[in-house]
């Protein structure tokens, strides 16, 4: 729990842990042959490693391992350092690879190891709860991965990439979102690291900064989602729960005031989609929020975030072990009902997640 300046004390759920092998030799004594023996990605080759270091200094483990892969190390940093009661892990895999089949293999070996190495900790594994890795190139593989860890208590969601290169509204996905409704589970989309085959991270091309490639690539979850939404894919299937893990819920607001301004005249085109955009986004669409979204510290940082619903949809997450490592700071002008609600409330209600009581 952490104490704020009115004297309040509030739970913190932390939406957005990310999680990695120690190197890569740690990765292949998990893999099994034909796999064991093949090439894929570097965690480092994402292209556009952040200016001054991609991780947070102490984030390592106690041998040098990869920032964020030793669970003592993140445990502390988390439940003793940052006040966090419950952390949400997300295992960092290597985006759509060439070879569905090796993609597979690969998240699958994350999955492995969230489960052997976190969920089952023998101090920590308790306050720890899990991502599925699936692979949505893959979908009978991915069936398989649900189905193997859907029972597990503490795995909480279903982990994709959100580069890809189709929409996530379309048919050959369906099976997917149905699998996790059966499971019970949302799905999160998130920038993978380590560079696969996915389409360029823009519209128009391939940017040559980190502060270009930051800027835009969280704008993709507004192409998959207007097109699942346009698709008919949340009328279809009005259980379906869809986290865009990467931020930017500061843009939901105009993108679908101009989704329902274009949409209001044309809903006869989508008969399968009935109601305006906007009201698909309830109960569907969550955000994990960090301290780089949205207008700041200002008057209107509160009215802003209750526009369009967002104070519903917004998790908080640090992107602990990232450069950014998002504080526990929110704008002065959030309610404490907002406040609530981002740390620790709608997680709670969207993962099932048990809290202490009295707060």
């Amino acid at each position: 729990m952490i104490e704020h300046d009115d004297g309040t004390r509030t739970p913190v759920i932390d939406a957005s842990v990310h999680i990695f092998f120690g190197s890569n030799r740690d990765l292949r004594d998990v893999l099994r042959e034909p796999f064991k023996s093949r090439g894929f990605p570097d965690y480092e080759m994402d292209w556009y490693g952040a200016p001054g270091g991609e991780y947070a200094p102490g984030t390592e483990g106690p041998d040098g391992q990869y920032p964020g892969s030793d669970p003592d190390v993140v445990g502390r940093h988390l439940f003793e350092h940052r006040g966090v009661d419950i952390a949400v892990l997300h295992p960092m895999s290597r985006g759509i690879m060439p070879d569905r089949h090796l993609g597979s293999a690969l998240a699958a070996a994350h999955n492995e190891m969230l489960v052997s190495r976190w969920l089952e900790h023998p101090e920590f594994g308790e306050r720890f709860r899990g991502t599925i890795r699936i692979n949505p190139d893959d979908i009978p593989g991915a069936l398989r991965e649900i189905d193997k860890y859907k029972d597990h208590p503490r795995v909480v969601q279903l982990g994709i990439p959100l580069q890809s290169r189709e929409l996530f509204g379309k048919p050959q996905f369906w099976p997917l979102w149905e699998a996790a409704i059966e499971a019970q589970l949302p799905v999160a989309a998130h920038i993978e690291v380590g560079a696969g085959i996915a389409s360029a991270p823009t519209p128009s091309g391939v940017p040559n900064t980190y502060e270009q490639y930051a800027g835009f690539m969280a704008l993709n979850y507004l192409y998959h989602l207007m097109n699942m939404i346009a698709e008919g894919v949340f009328e279809r299937m009005p259980e379906l729960k869809f986290v865009w893990a990467d931020g930017a819920a500061d843009l939901l607001t105009p993108f679908m005031w101009r989704m329902d301004c274009f949409g209001r005249p044309h809903l006869e085109q989508t008969p399968w989609a009935p109601k305006m955009p906007s009201d698909y986004l309830p109960g569907h669409v969550y955000f994990v929020q960090g301290a780089l979204d949205g207008p700041g510290d200002t008057e209107f940082a509160g009215e802003w975030l209750g526009f369009t619903g967002k104070d519903d949809m917004v998790l908080y997450g640090s992107s602990y072990p990232h450069w950014q490592l998002n504080d526990l700071s929110l704008p002065s002008s959030y309610t404490a009902e907002q406040r609530d609600k981002l740390y620790w409330r709608n997680a709670a209600e969207l993962y099932g997640i048990a809290v202490p009581v009295g707060v």
